[in-house]
């Protein structure tokens, strides 16, 4: 009996070394805060990460990617930062996930694809509690999909608003899309509303009660119990107005409003743009830089808020990264609230820290606080159909690019879009 005993305590003393030198590891491999050295990259070495960032973003990403490293002096590190597009990052990623970026950004409204096509981790939990307390609630939302948060935020907004040049567009002039349009073709310059890009043409849908209300099971959109005489209210009233501002009305790329503005002499006074542009408006601008939420519409006699799209910018790691753990952790890092602010401050993208977005630099920043006003109008860039860009995008174009756009037309086309959207 003696040697049972002497048995099972050797046994049991052998265990717990074994539990002390293997950390607290949870089910799927990772230990909160690193492994029993405290190594957040849990042996991970020699490591070679490609990260994927926005063309205006690629300079500073590179320099945090240079600090990040700096962290780690005792790790050789070597990050190579690439430009792509955020709005095609899931396209490109989803191409060849092993040539992929390691760490990559992407619009929100990818993320049902990068999970359909398992191409991202998951946020490990190392980290799980501490992403989701110190981030907007609607960012983590952004980036949830069936309980599971699958991307670090990176931006409390991907959204528009209006922007205009103060010697041609009054503050007045800015609260109406009357107003701006009017302002414009009495200087001669131009108004870009890209209407027919489904992200920014789904206001007409939206400023008309449709909006968009999750998914089934396979991936059919669902909206919500709309009527669909106001929607073509909404329809109507937006085609008017771009009929009757013809000249001076233009669907364009949203790049295309700095550079116009920076223009001399300046060929665009106002445009709808989006908070990845800010920097380039301001400066194209300087002291006539105006900045507001989206203006109202007049439908049948009443001045009605134009509702829009609202999401964010999220951070992946790829499924298929060669170092998961260093994945993780720059991913992690490039989300935190020092880099946020340090791209507020370069960039002027909205923060999805909450700290840093109740900051002053964004209190006194005119287009984030015109972003944060529209957010208030604004649908999460959530549950959205692949299916739903291409129609949508359509339909905004039928409403400038045709000379019949009767209540008749505009219903028909209506029902197209719907119906294309949900695949029928």
């Amino acid at each position: 009996m003696k040697k049972i005993l002497a048995l099972l305590l050797a046994v049991l003393m052998l265990a717990s070394v074994l539990v002390a030198c293997g950390g607290n590891k949870t089910d799927d491999g990772n230990t909160p805060g690193g492994d029993s050295s405290g190594d957040p990259f849990y042996g991970e070495d020699n490591i070679s990460l490609l990260v994927w960032a926005p063309d205006n973003a690629v300079a500073l990403t590179k320099q945090l990617c240079d600090d990040f490293i700096a962290l780690y002096p005792d790790k050789t590190i070597t990050i190579d930062v690439q430009a792509q597009s955020e709005s095609d990052a899931a396209s490109q990623a989803l191409n060849d996930l092993d040539k992929a970026a390691d760490v990559f950004g992407f619009a929100c409204d990818q993320l049902n694809k990068l999970v359909t096509g398992n191409a991202l981790a998951p946020v490990v939990e190392d980290y799980l509690d501490d992403v989701k307390t110190r981030n907007t609630e609607f960012t983590i939302k952004t980036g949830t999909l069936n309980d599971t948060l699958y991307a670090y935020p990176e931006t409390g907004g991907n959204g528009y608003y209006l922007t205009y040049d103060k010697s041609v567009v009054s503050d007045e002039d800015a609260q109406t899309l009357e107003g701006v349009l009017a302002a414009c073709q009495k200087a001669g310059k131009k108004f870009i509303f890209n209407v027919d890009n489904g992200f920014y043409g789904c206001t007409v849908l939206y400023t008309g009660g449709m909006y968009n209300d999750g998914l089934t099971e396979d991936g059919t959109q669902i909206f919500n119990d709309y009527d669909e005489e106001q929607v073509l209210d909404s329809l109507e009233a937006f085609a008017n107005l771009f009929h009757e501002y013809s000249d001076v009305f233009m669907s364009a790329d949203p790049a295309r409003i700095s550079s116009g503005m920076a223009e001399d002499p300046s060929t665009v006074a106002a445009g709808i743009d989006g908070d990845w542009n800010i920097s380039f408006v301001q400066e194209a601008l300087g002291d006539n830089y105006g900045a507001a939420k989206l203006p109202t519409i007049n439908i049948k006699g009443t001045d009605t808020q134009i509702v829009s799209m609202n999401g964010s910018k999220l951070f992946g790691v790829n499924s298929h990264s060669q170092f998961p753990e260093a994945a993780q952790v720059l991913a992690n890092y490039l989300s935190s609230e020092e880099v946020q602010t340090t791209r507020l401050e370069e960039l002027g993208w909205l923060p999805s820290n909450i700290n840093a977005q109740g900051s002053e630099l964004v209190k006194n920043n005119a287009a984030l606080s015109a972003l944060l006003a529209q957010s208030e109008f604004a649908i999460p860039q959530v549950n959205i159909a692949n299916t739903f860009w291409d129609p949508v995008a359509t339909l905004g174009g039928k409403l400038f690019k045709t000379d019949d756009y009767s209540r008749d037309t505009l219903k028909s086309e209506f029902e197209k879009a719907v119906a294309n959207i949900l695949d029928e």
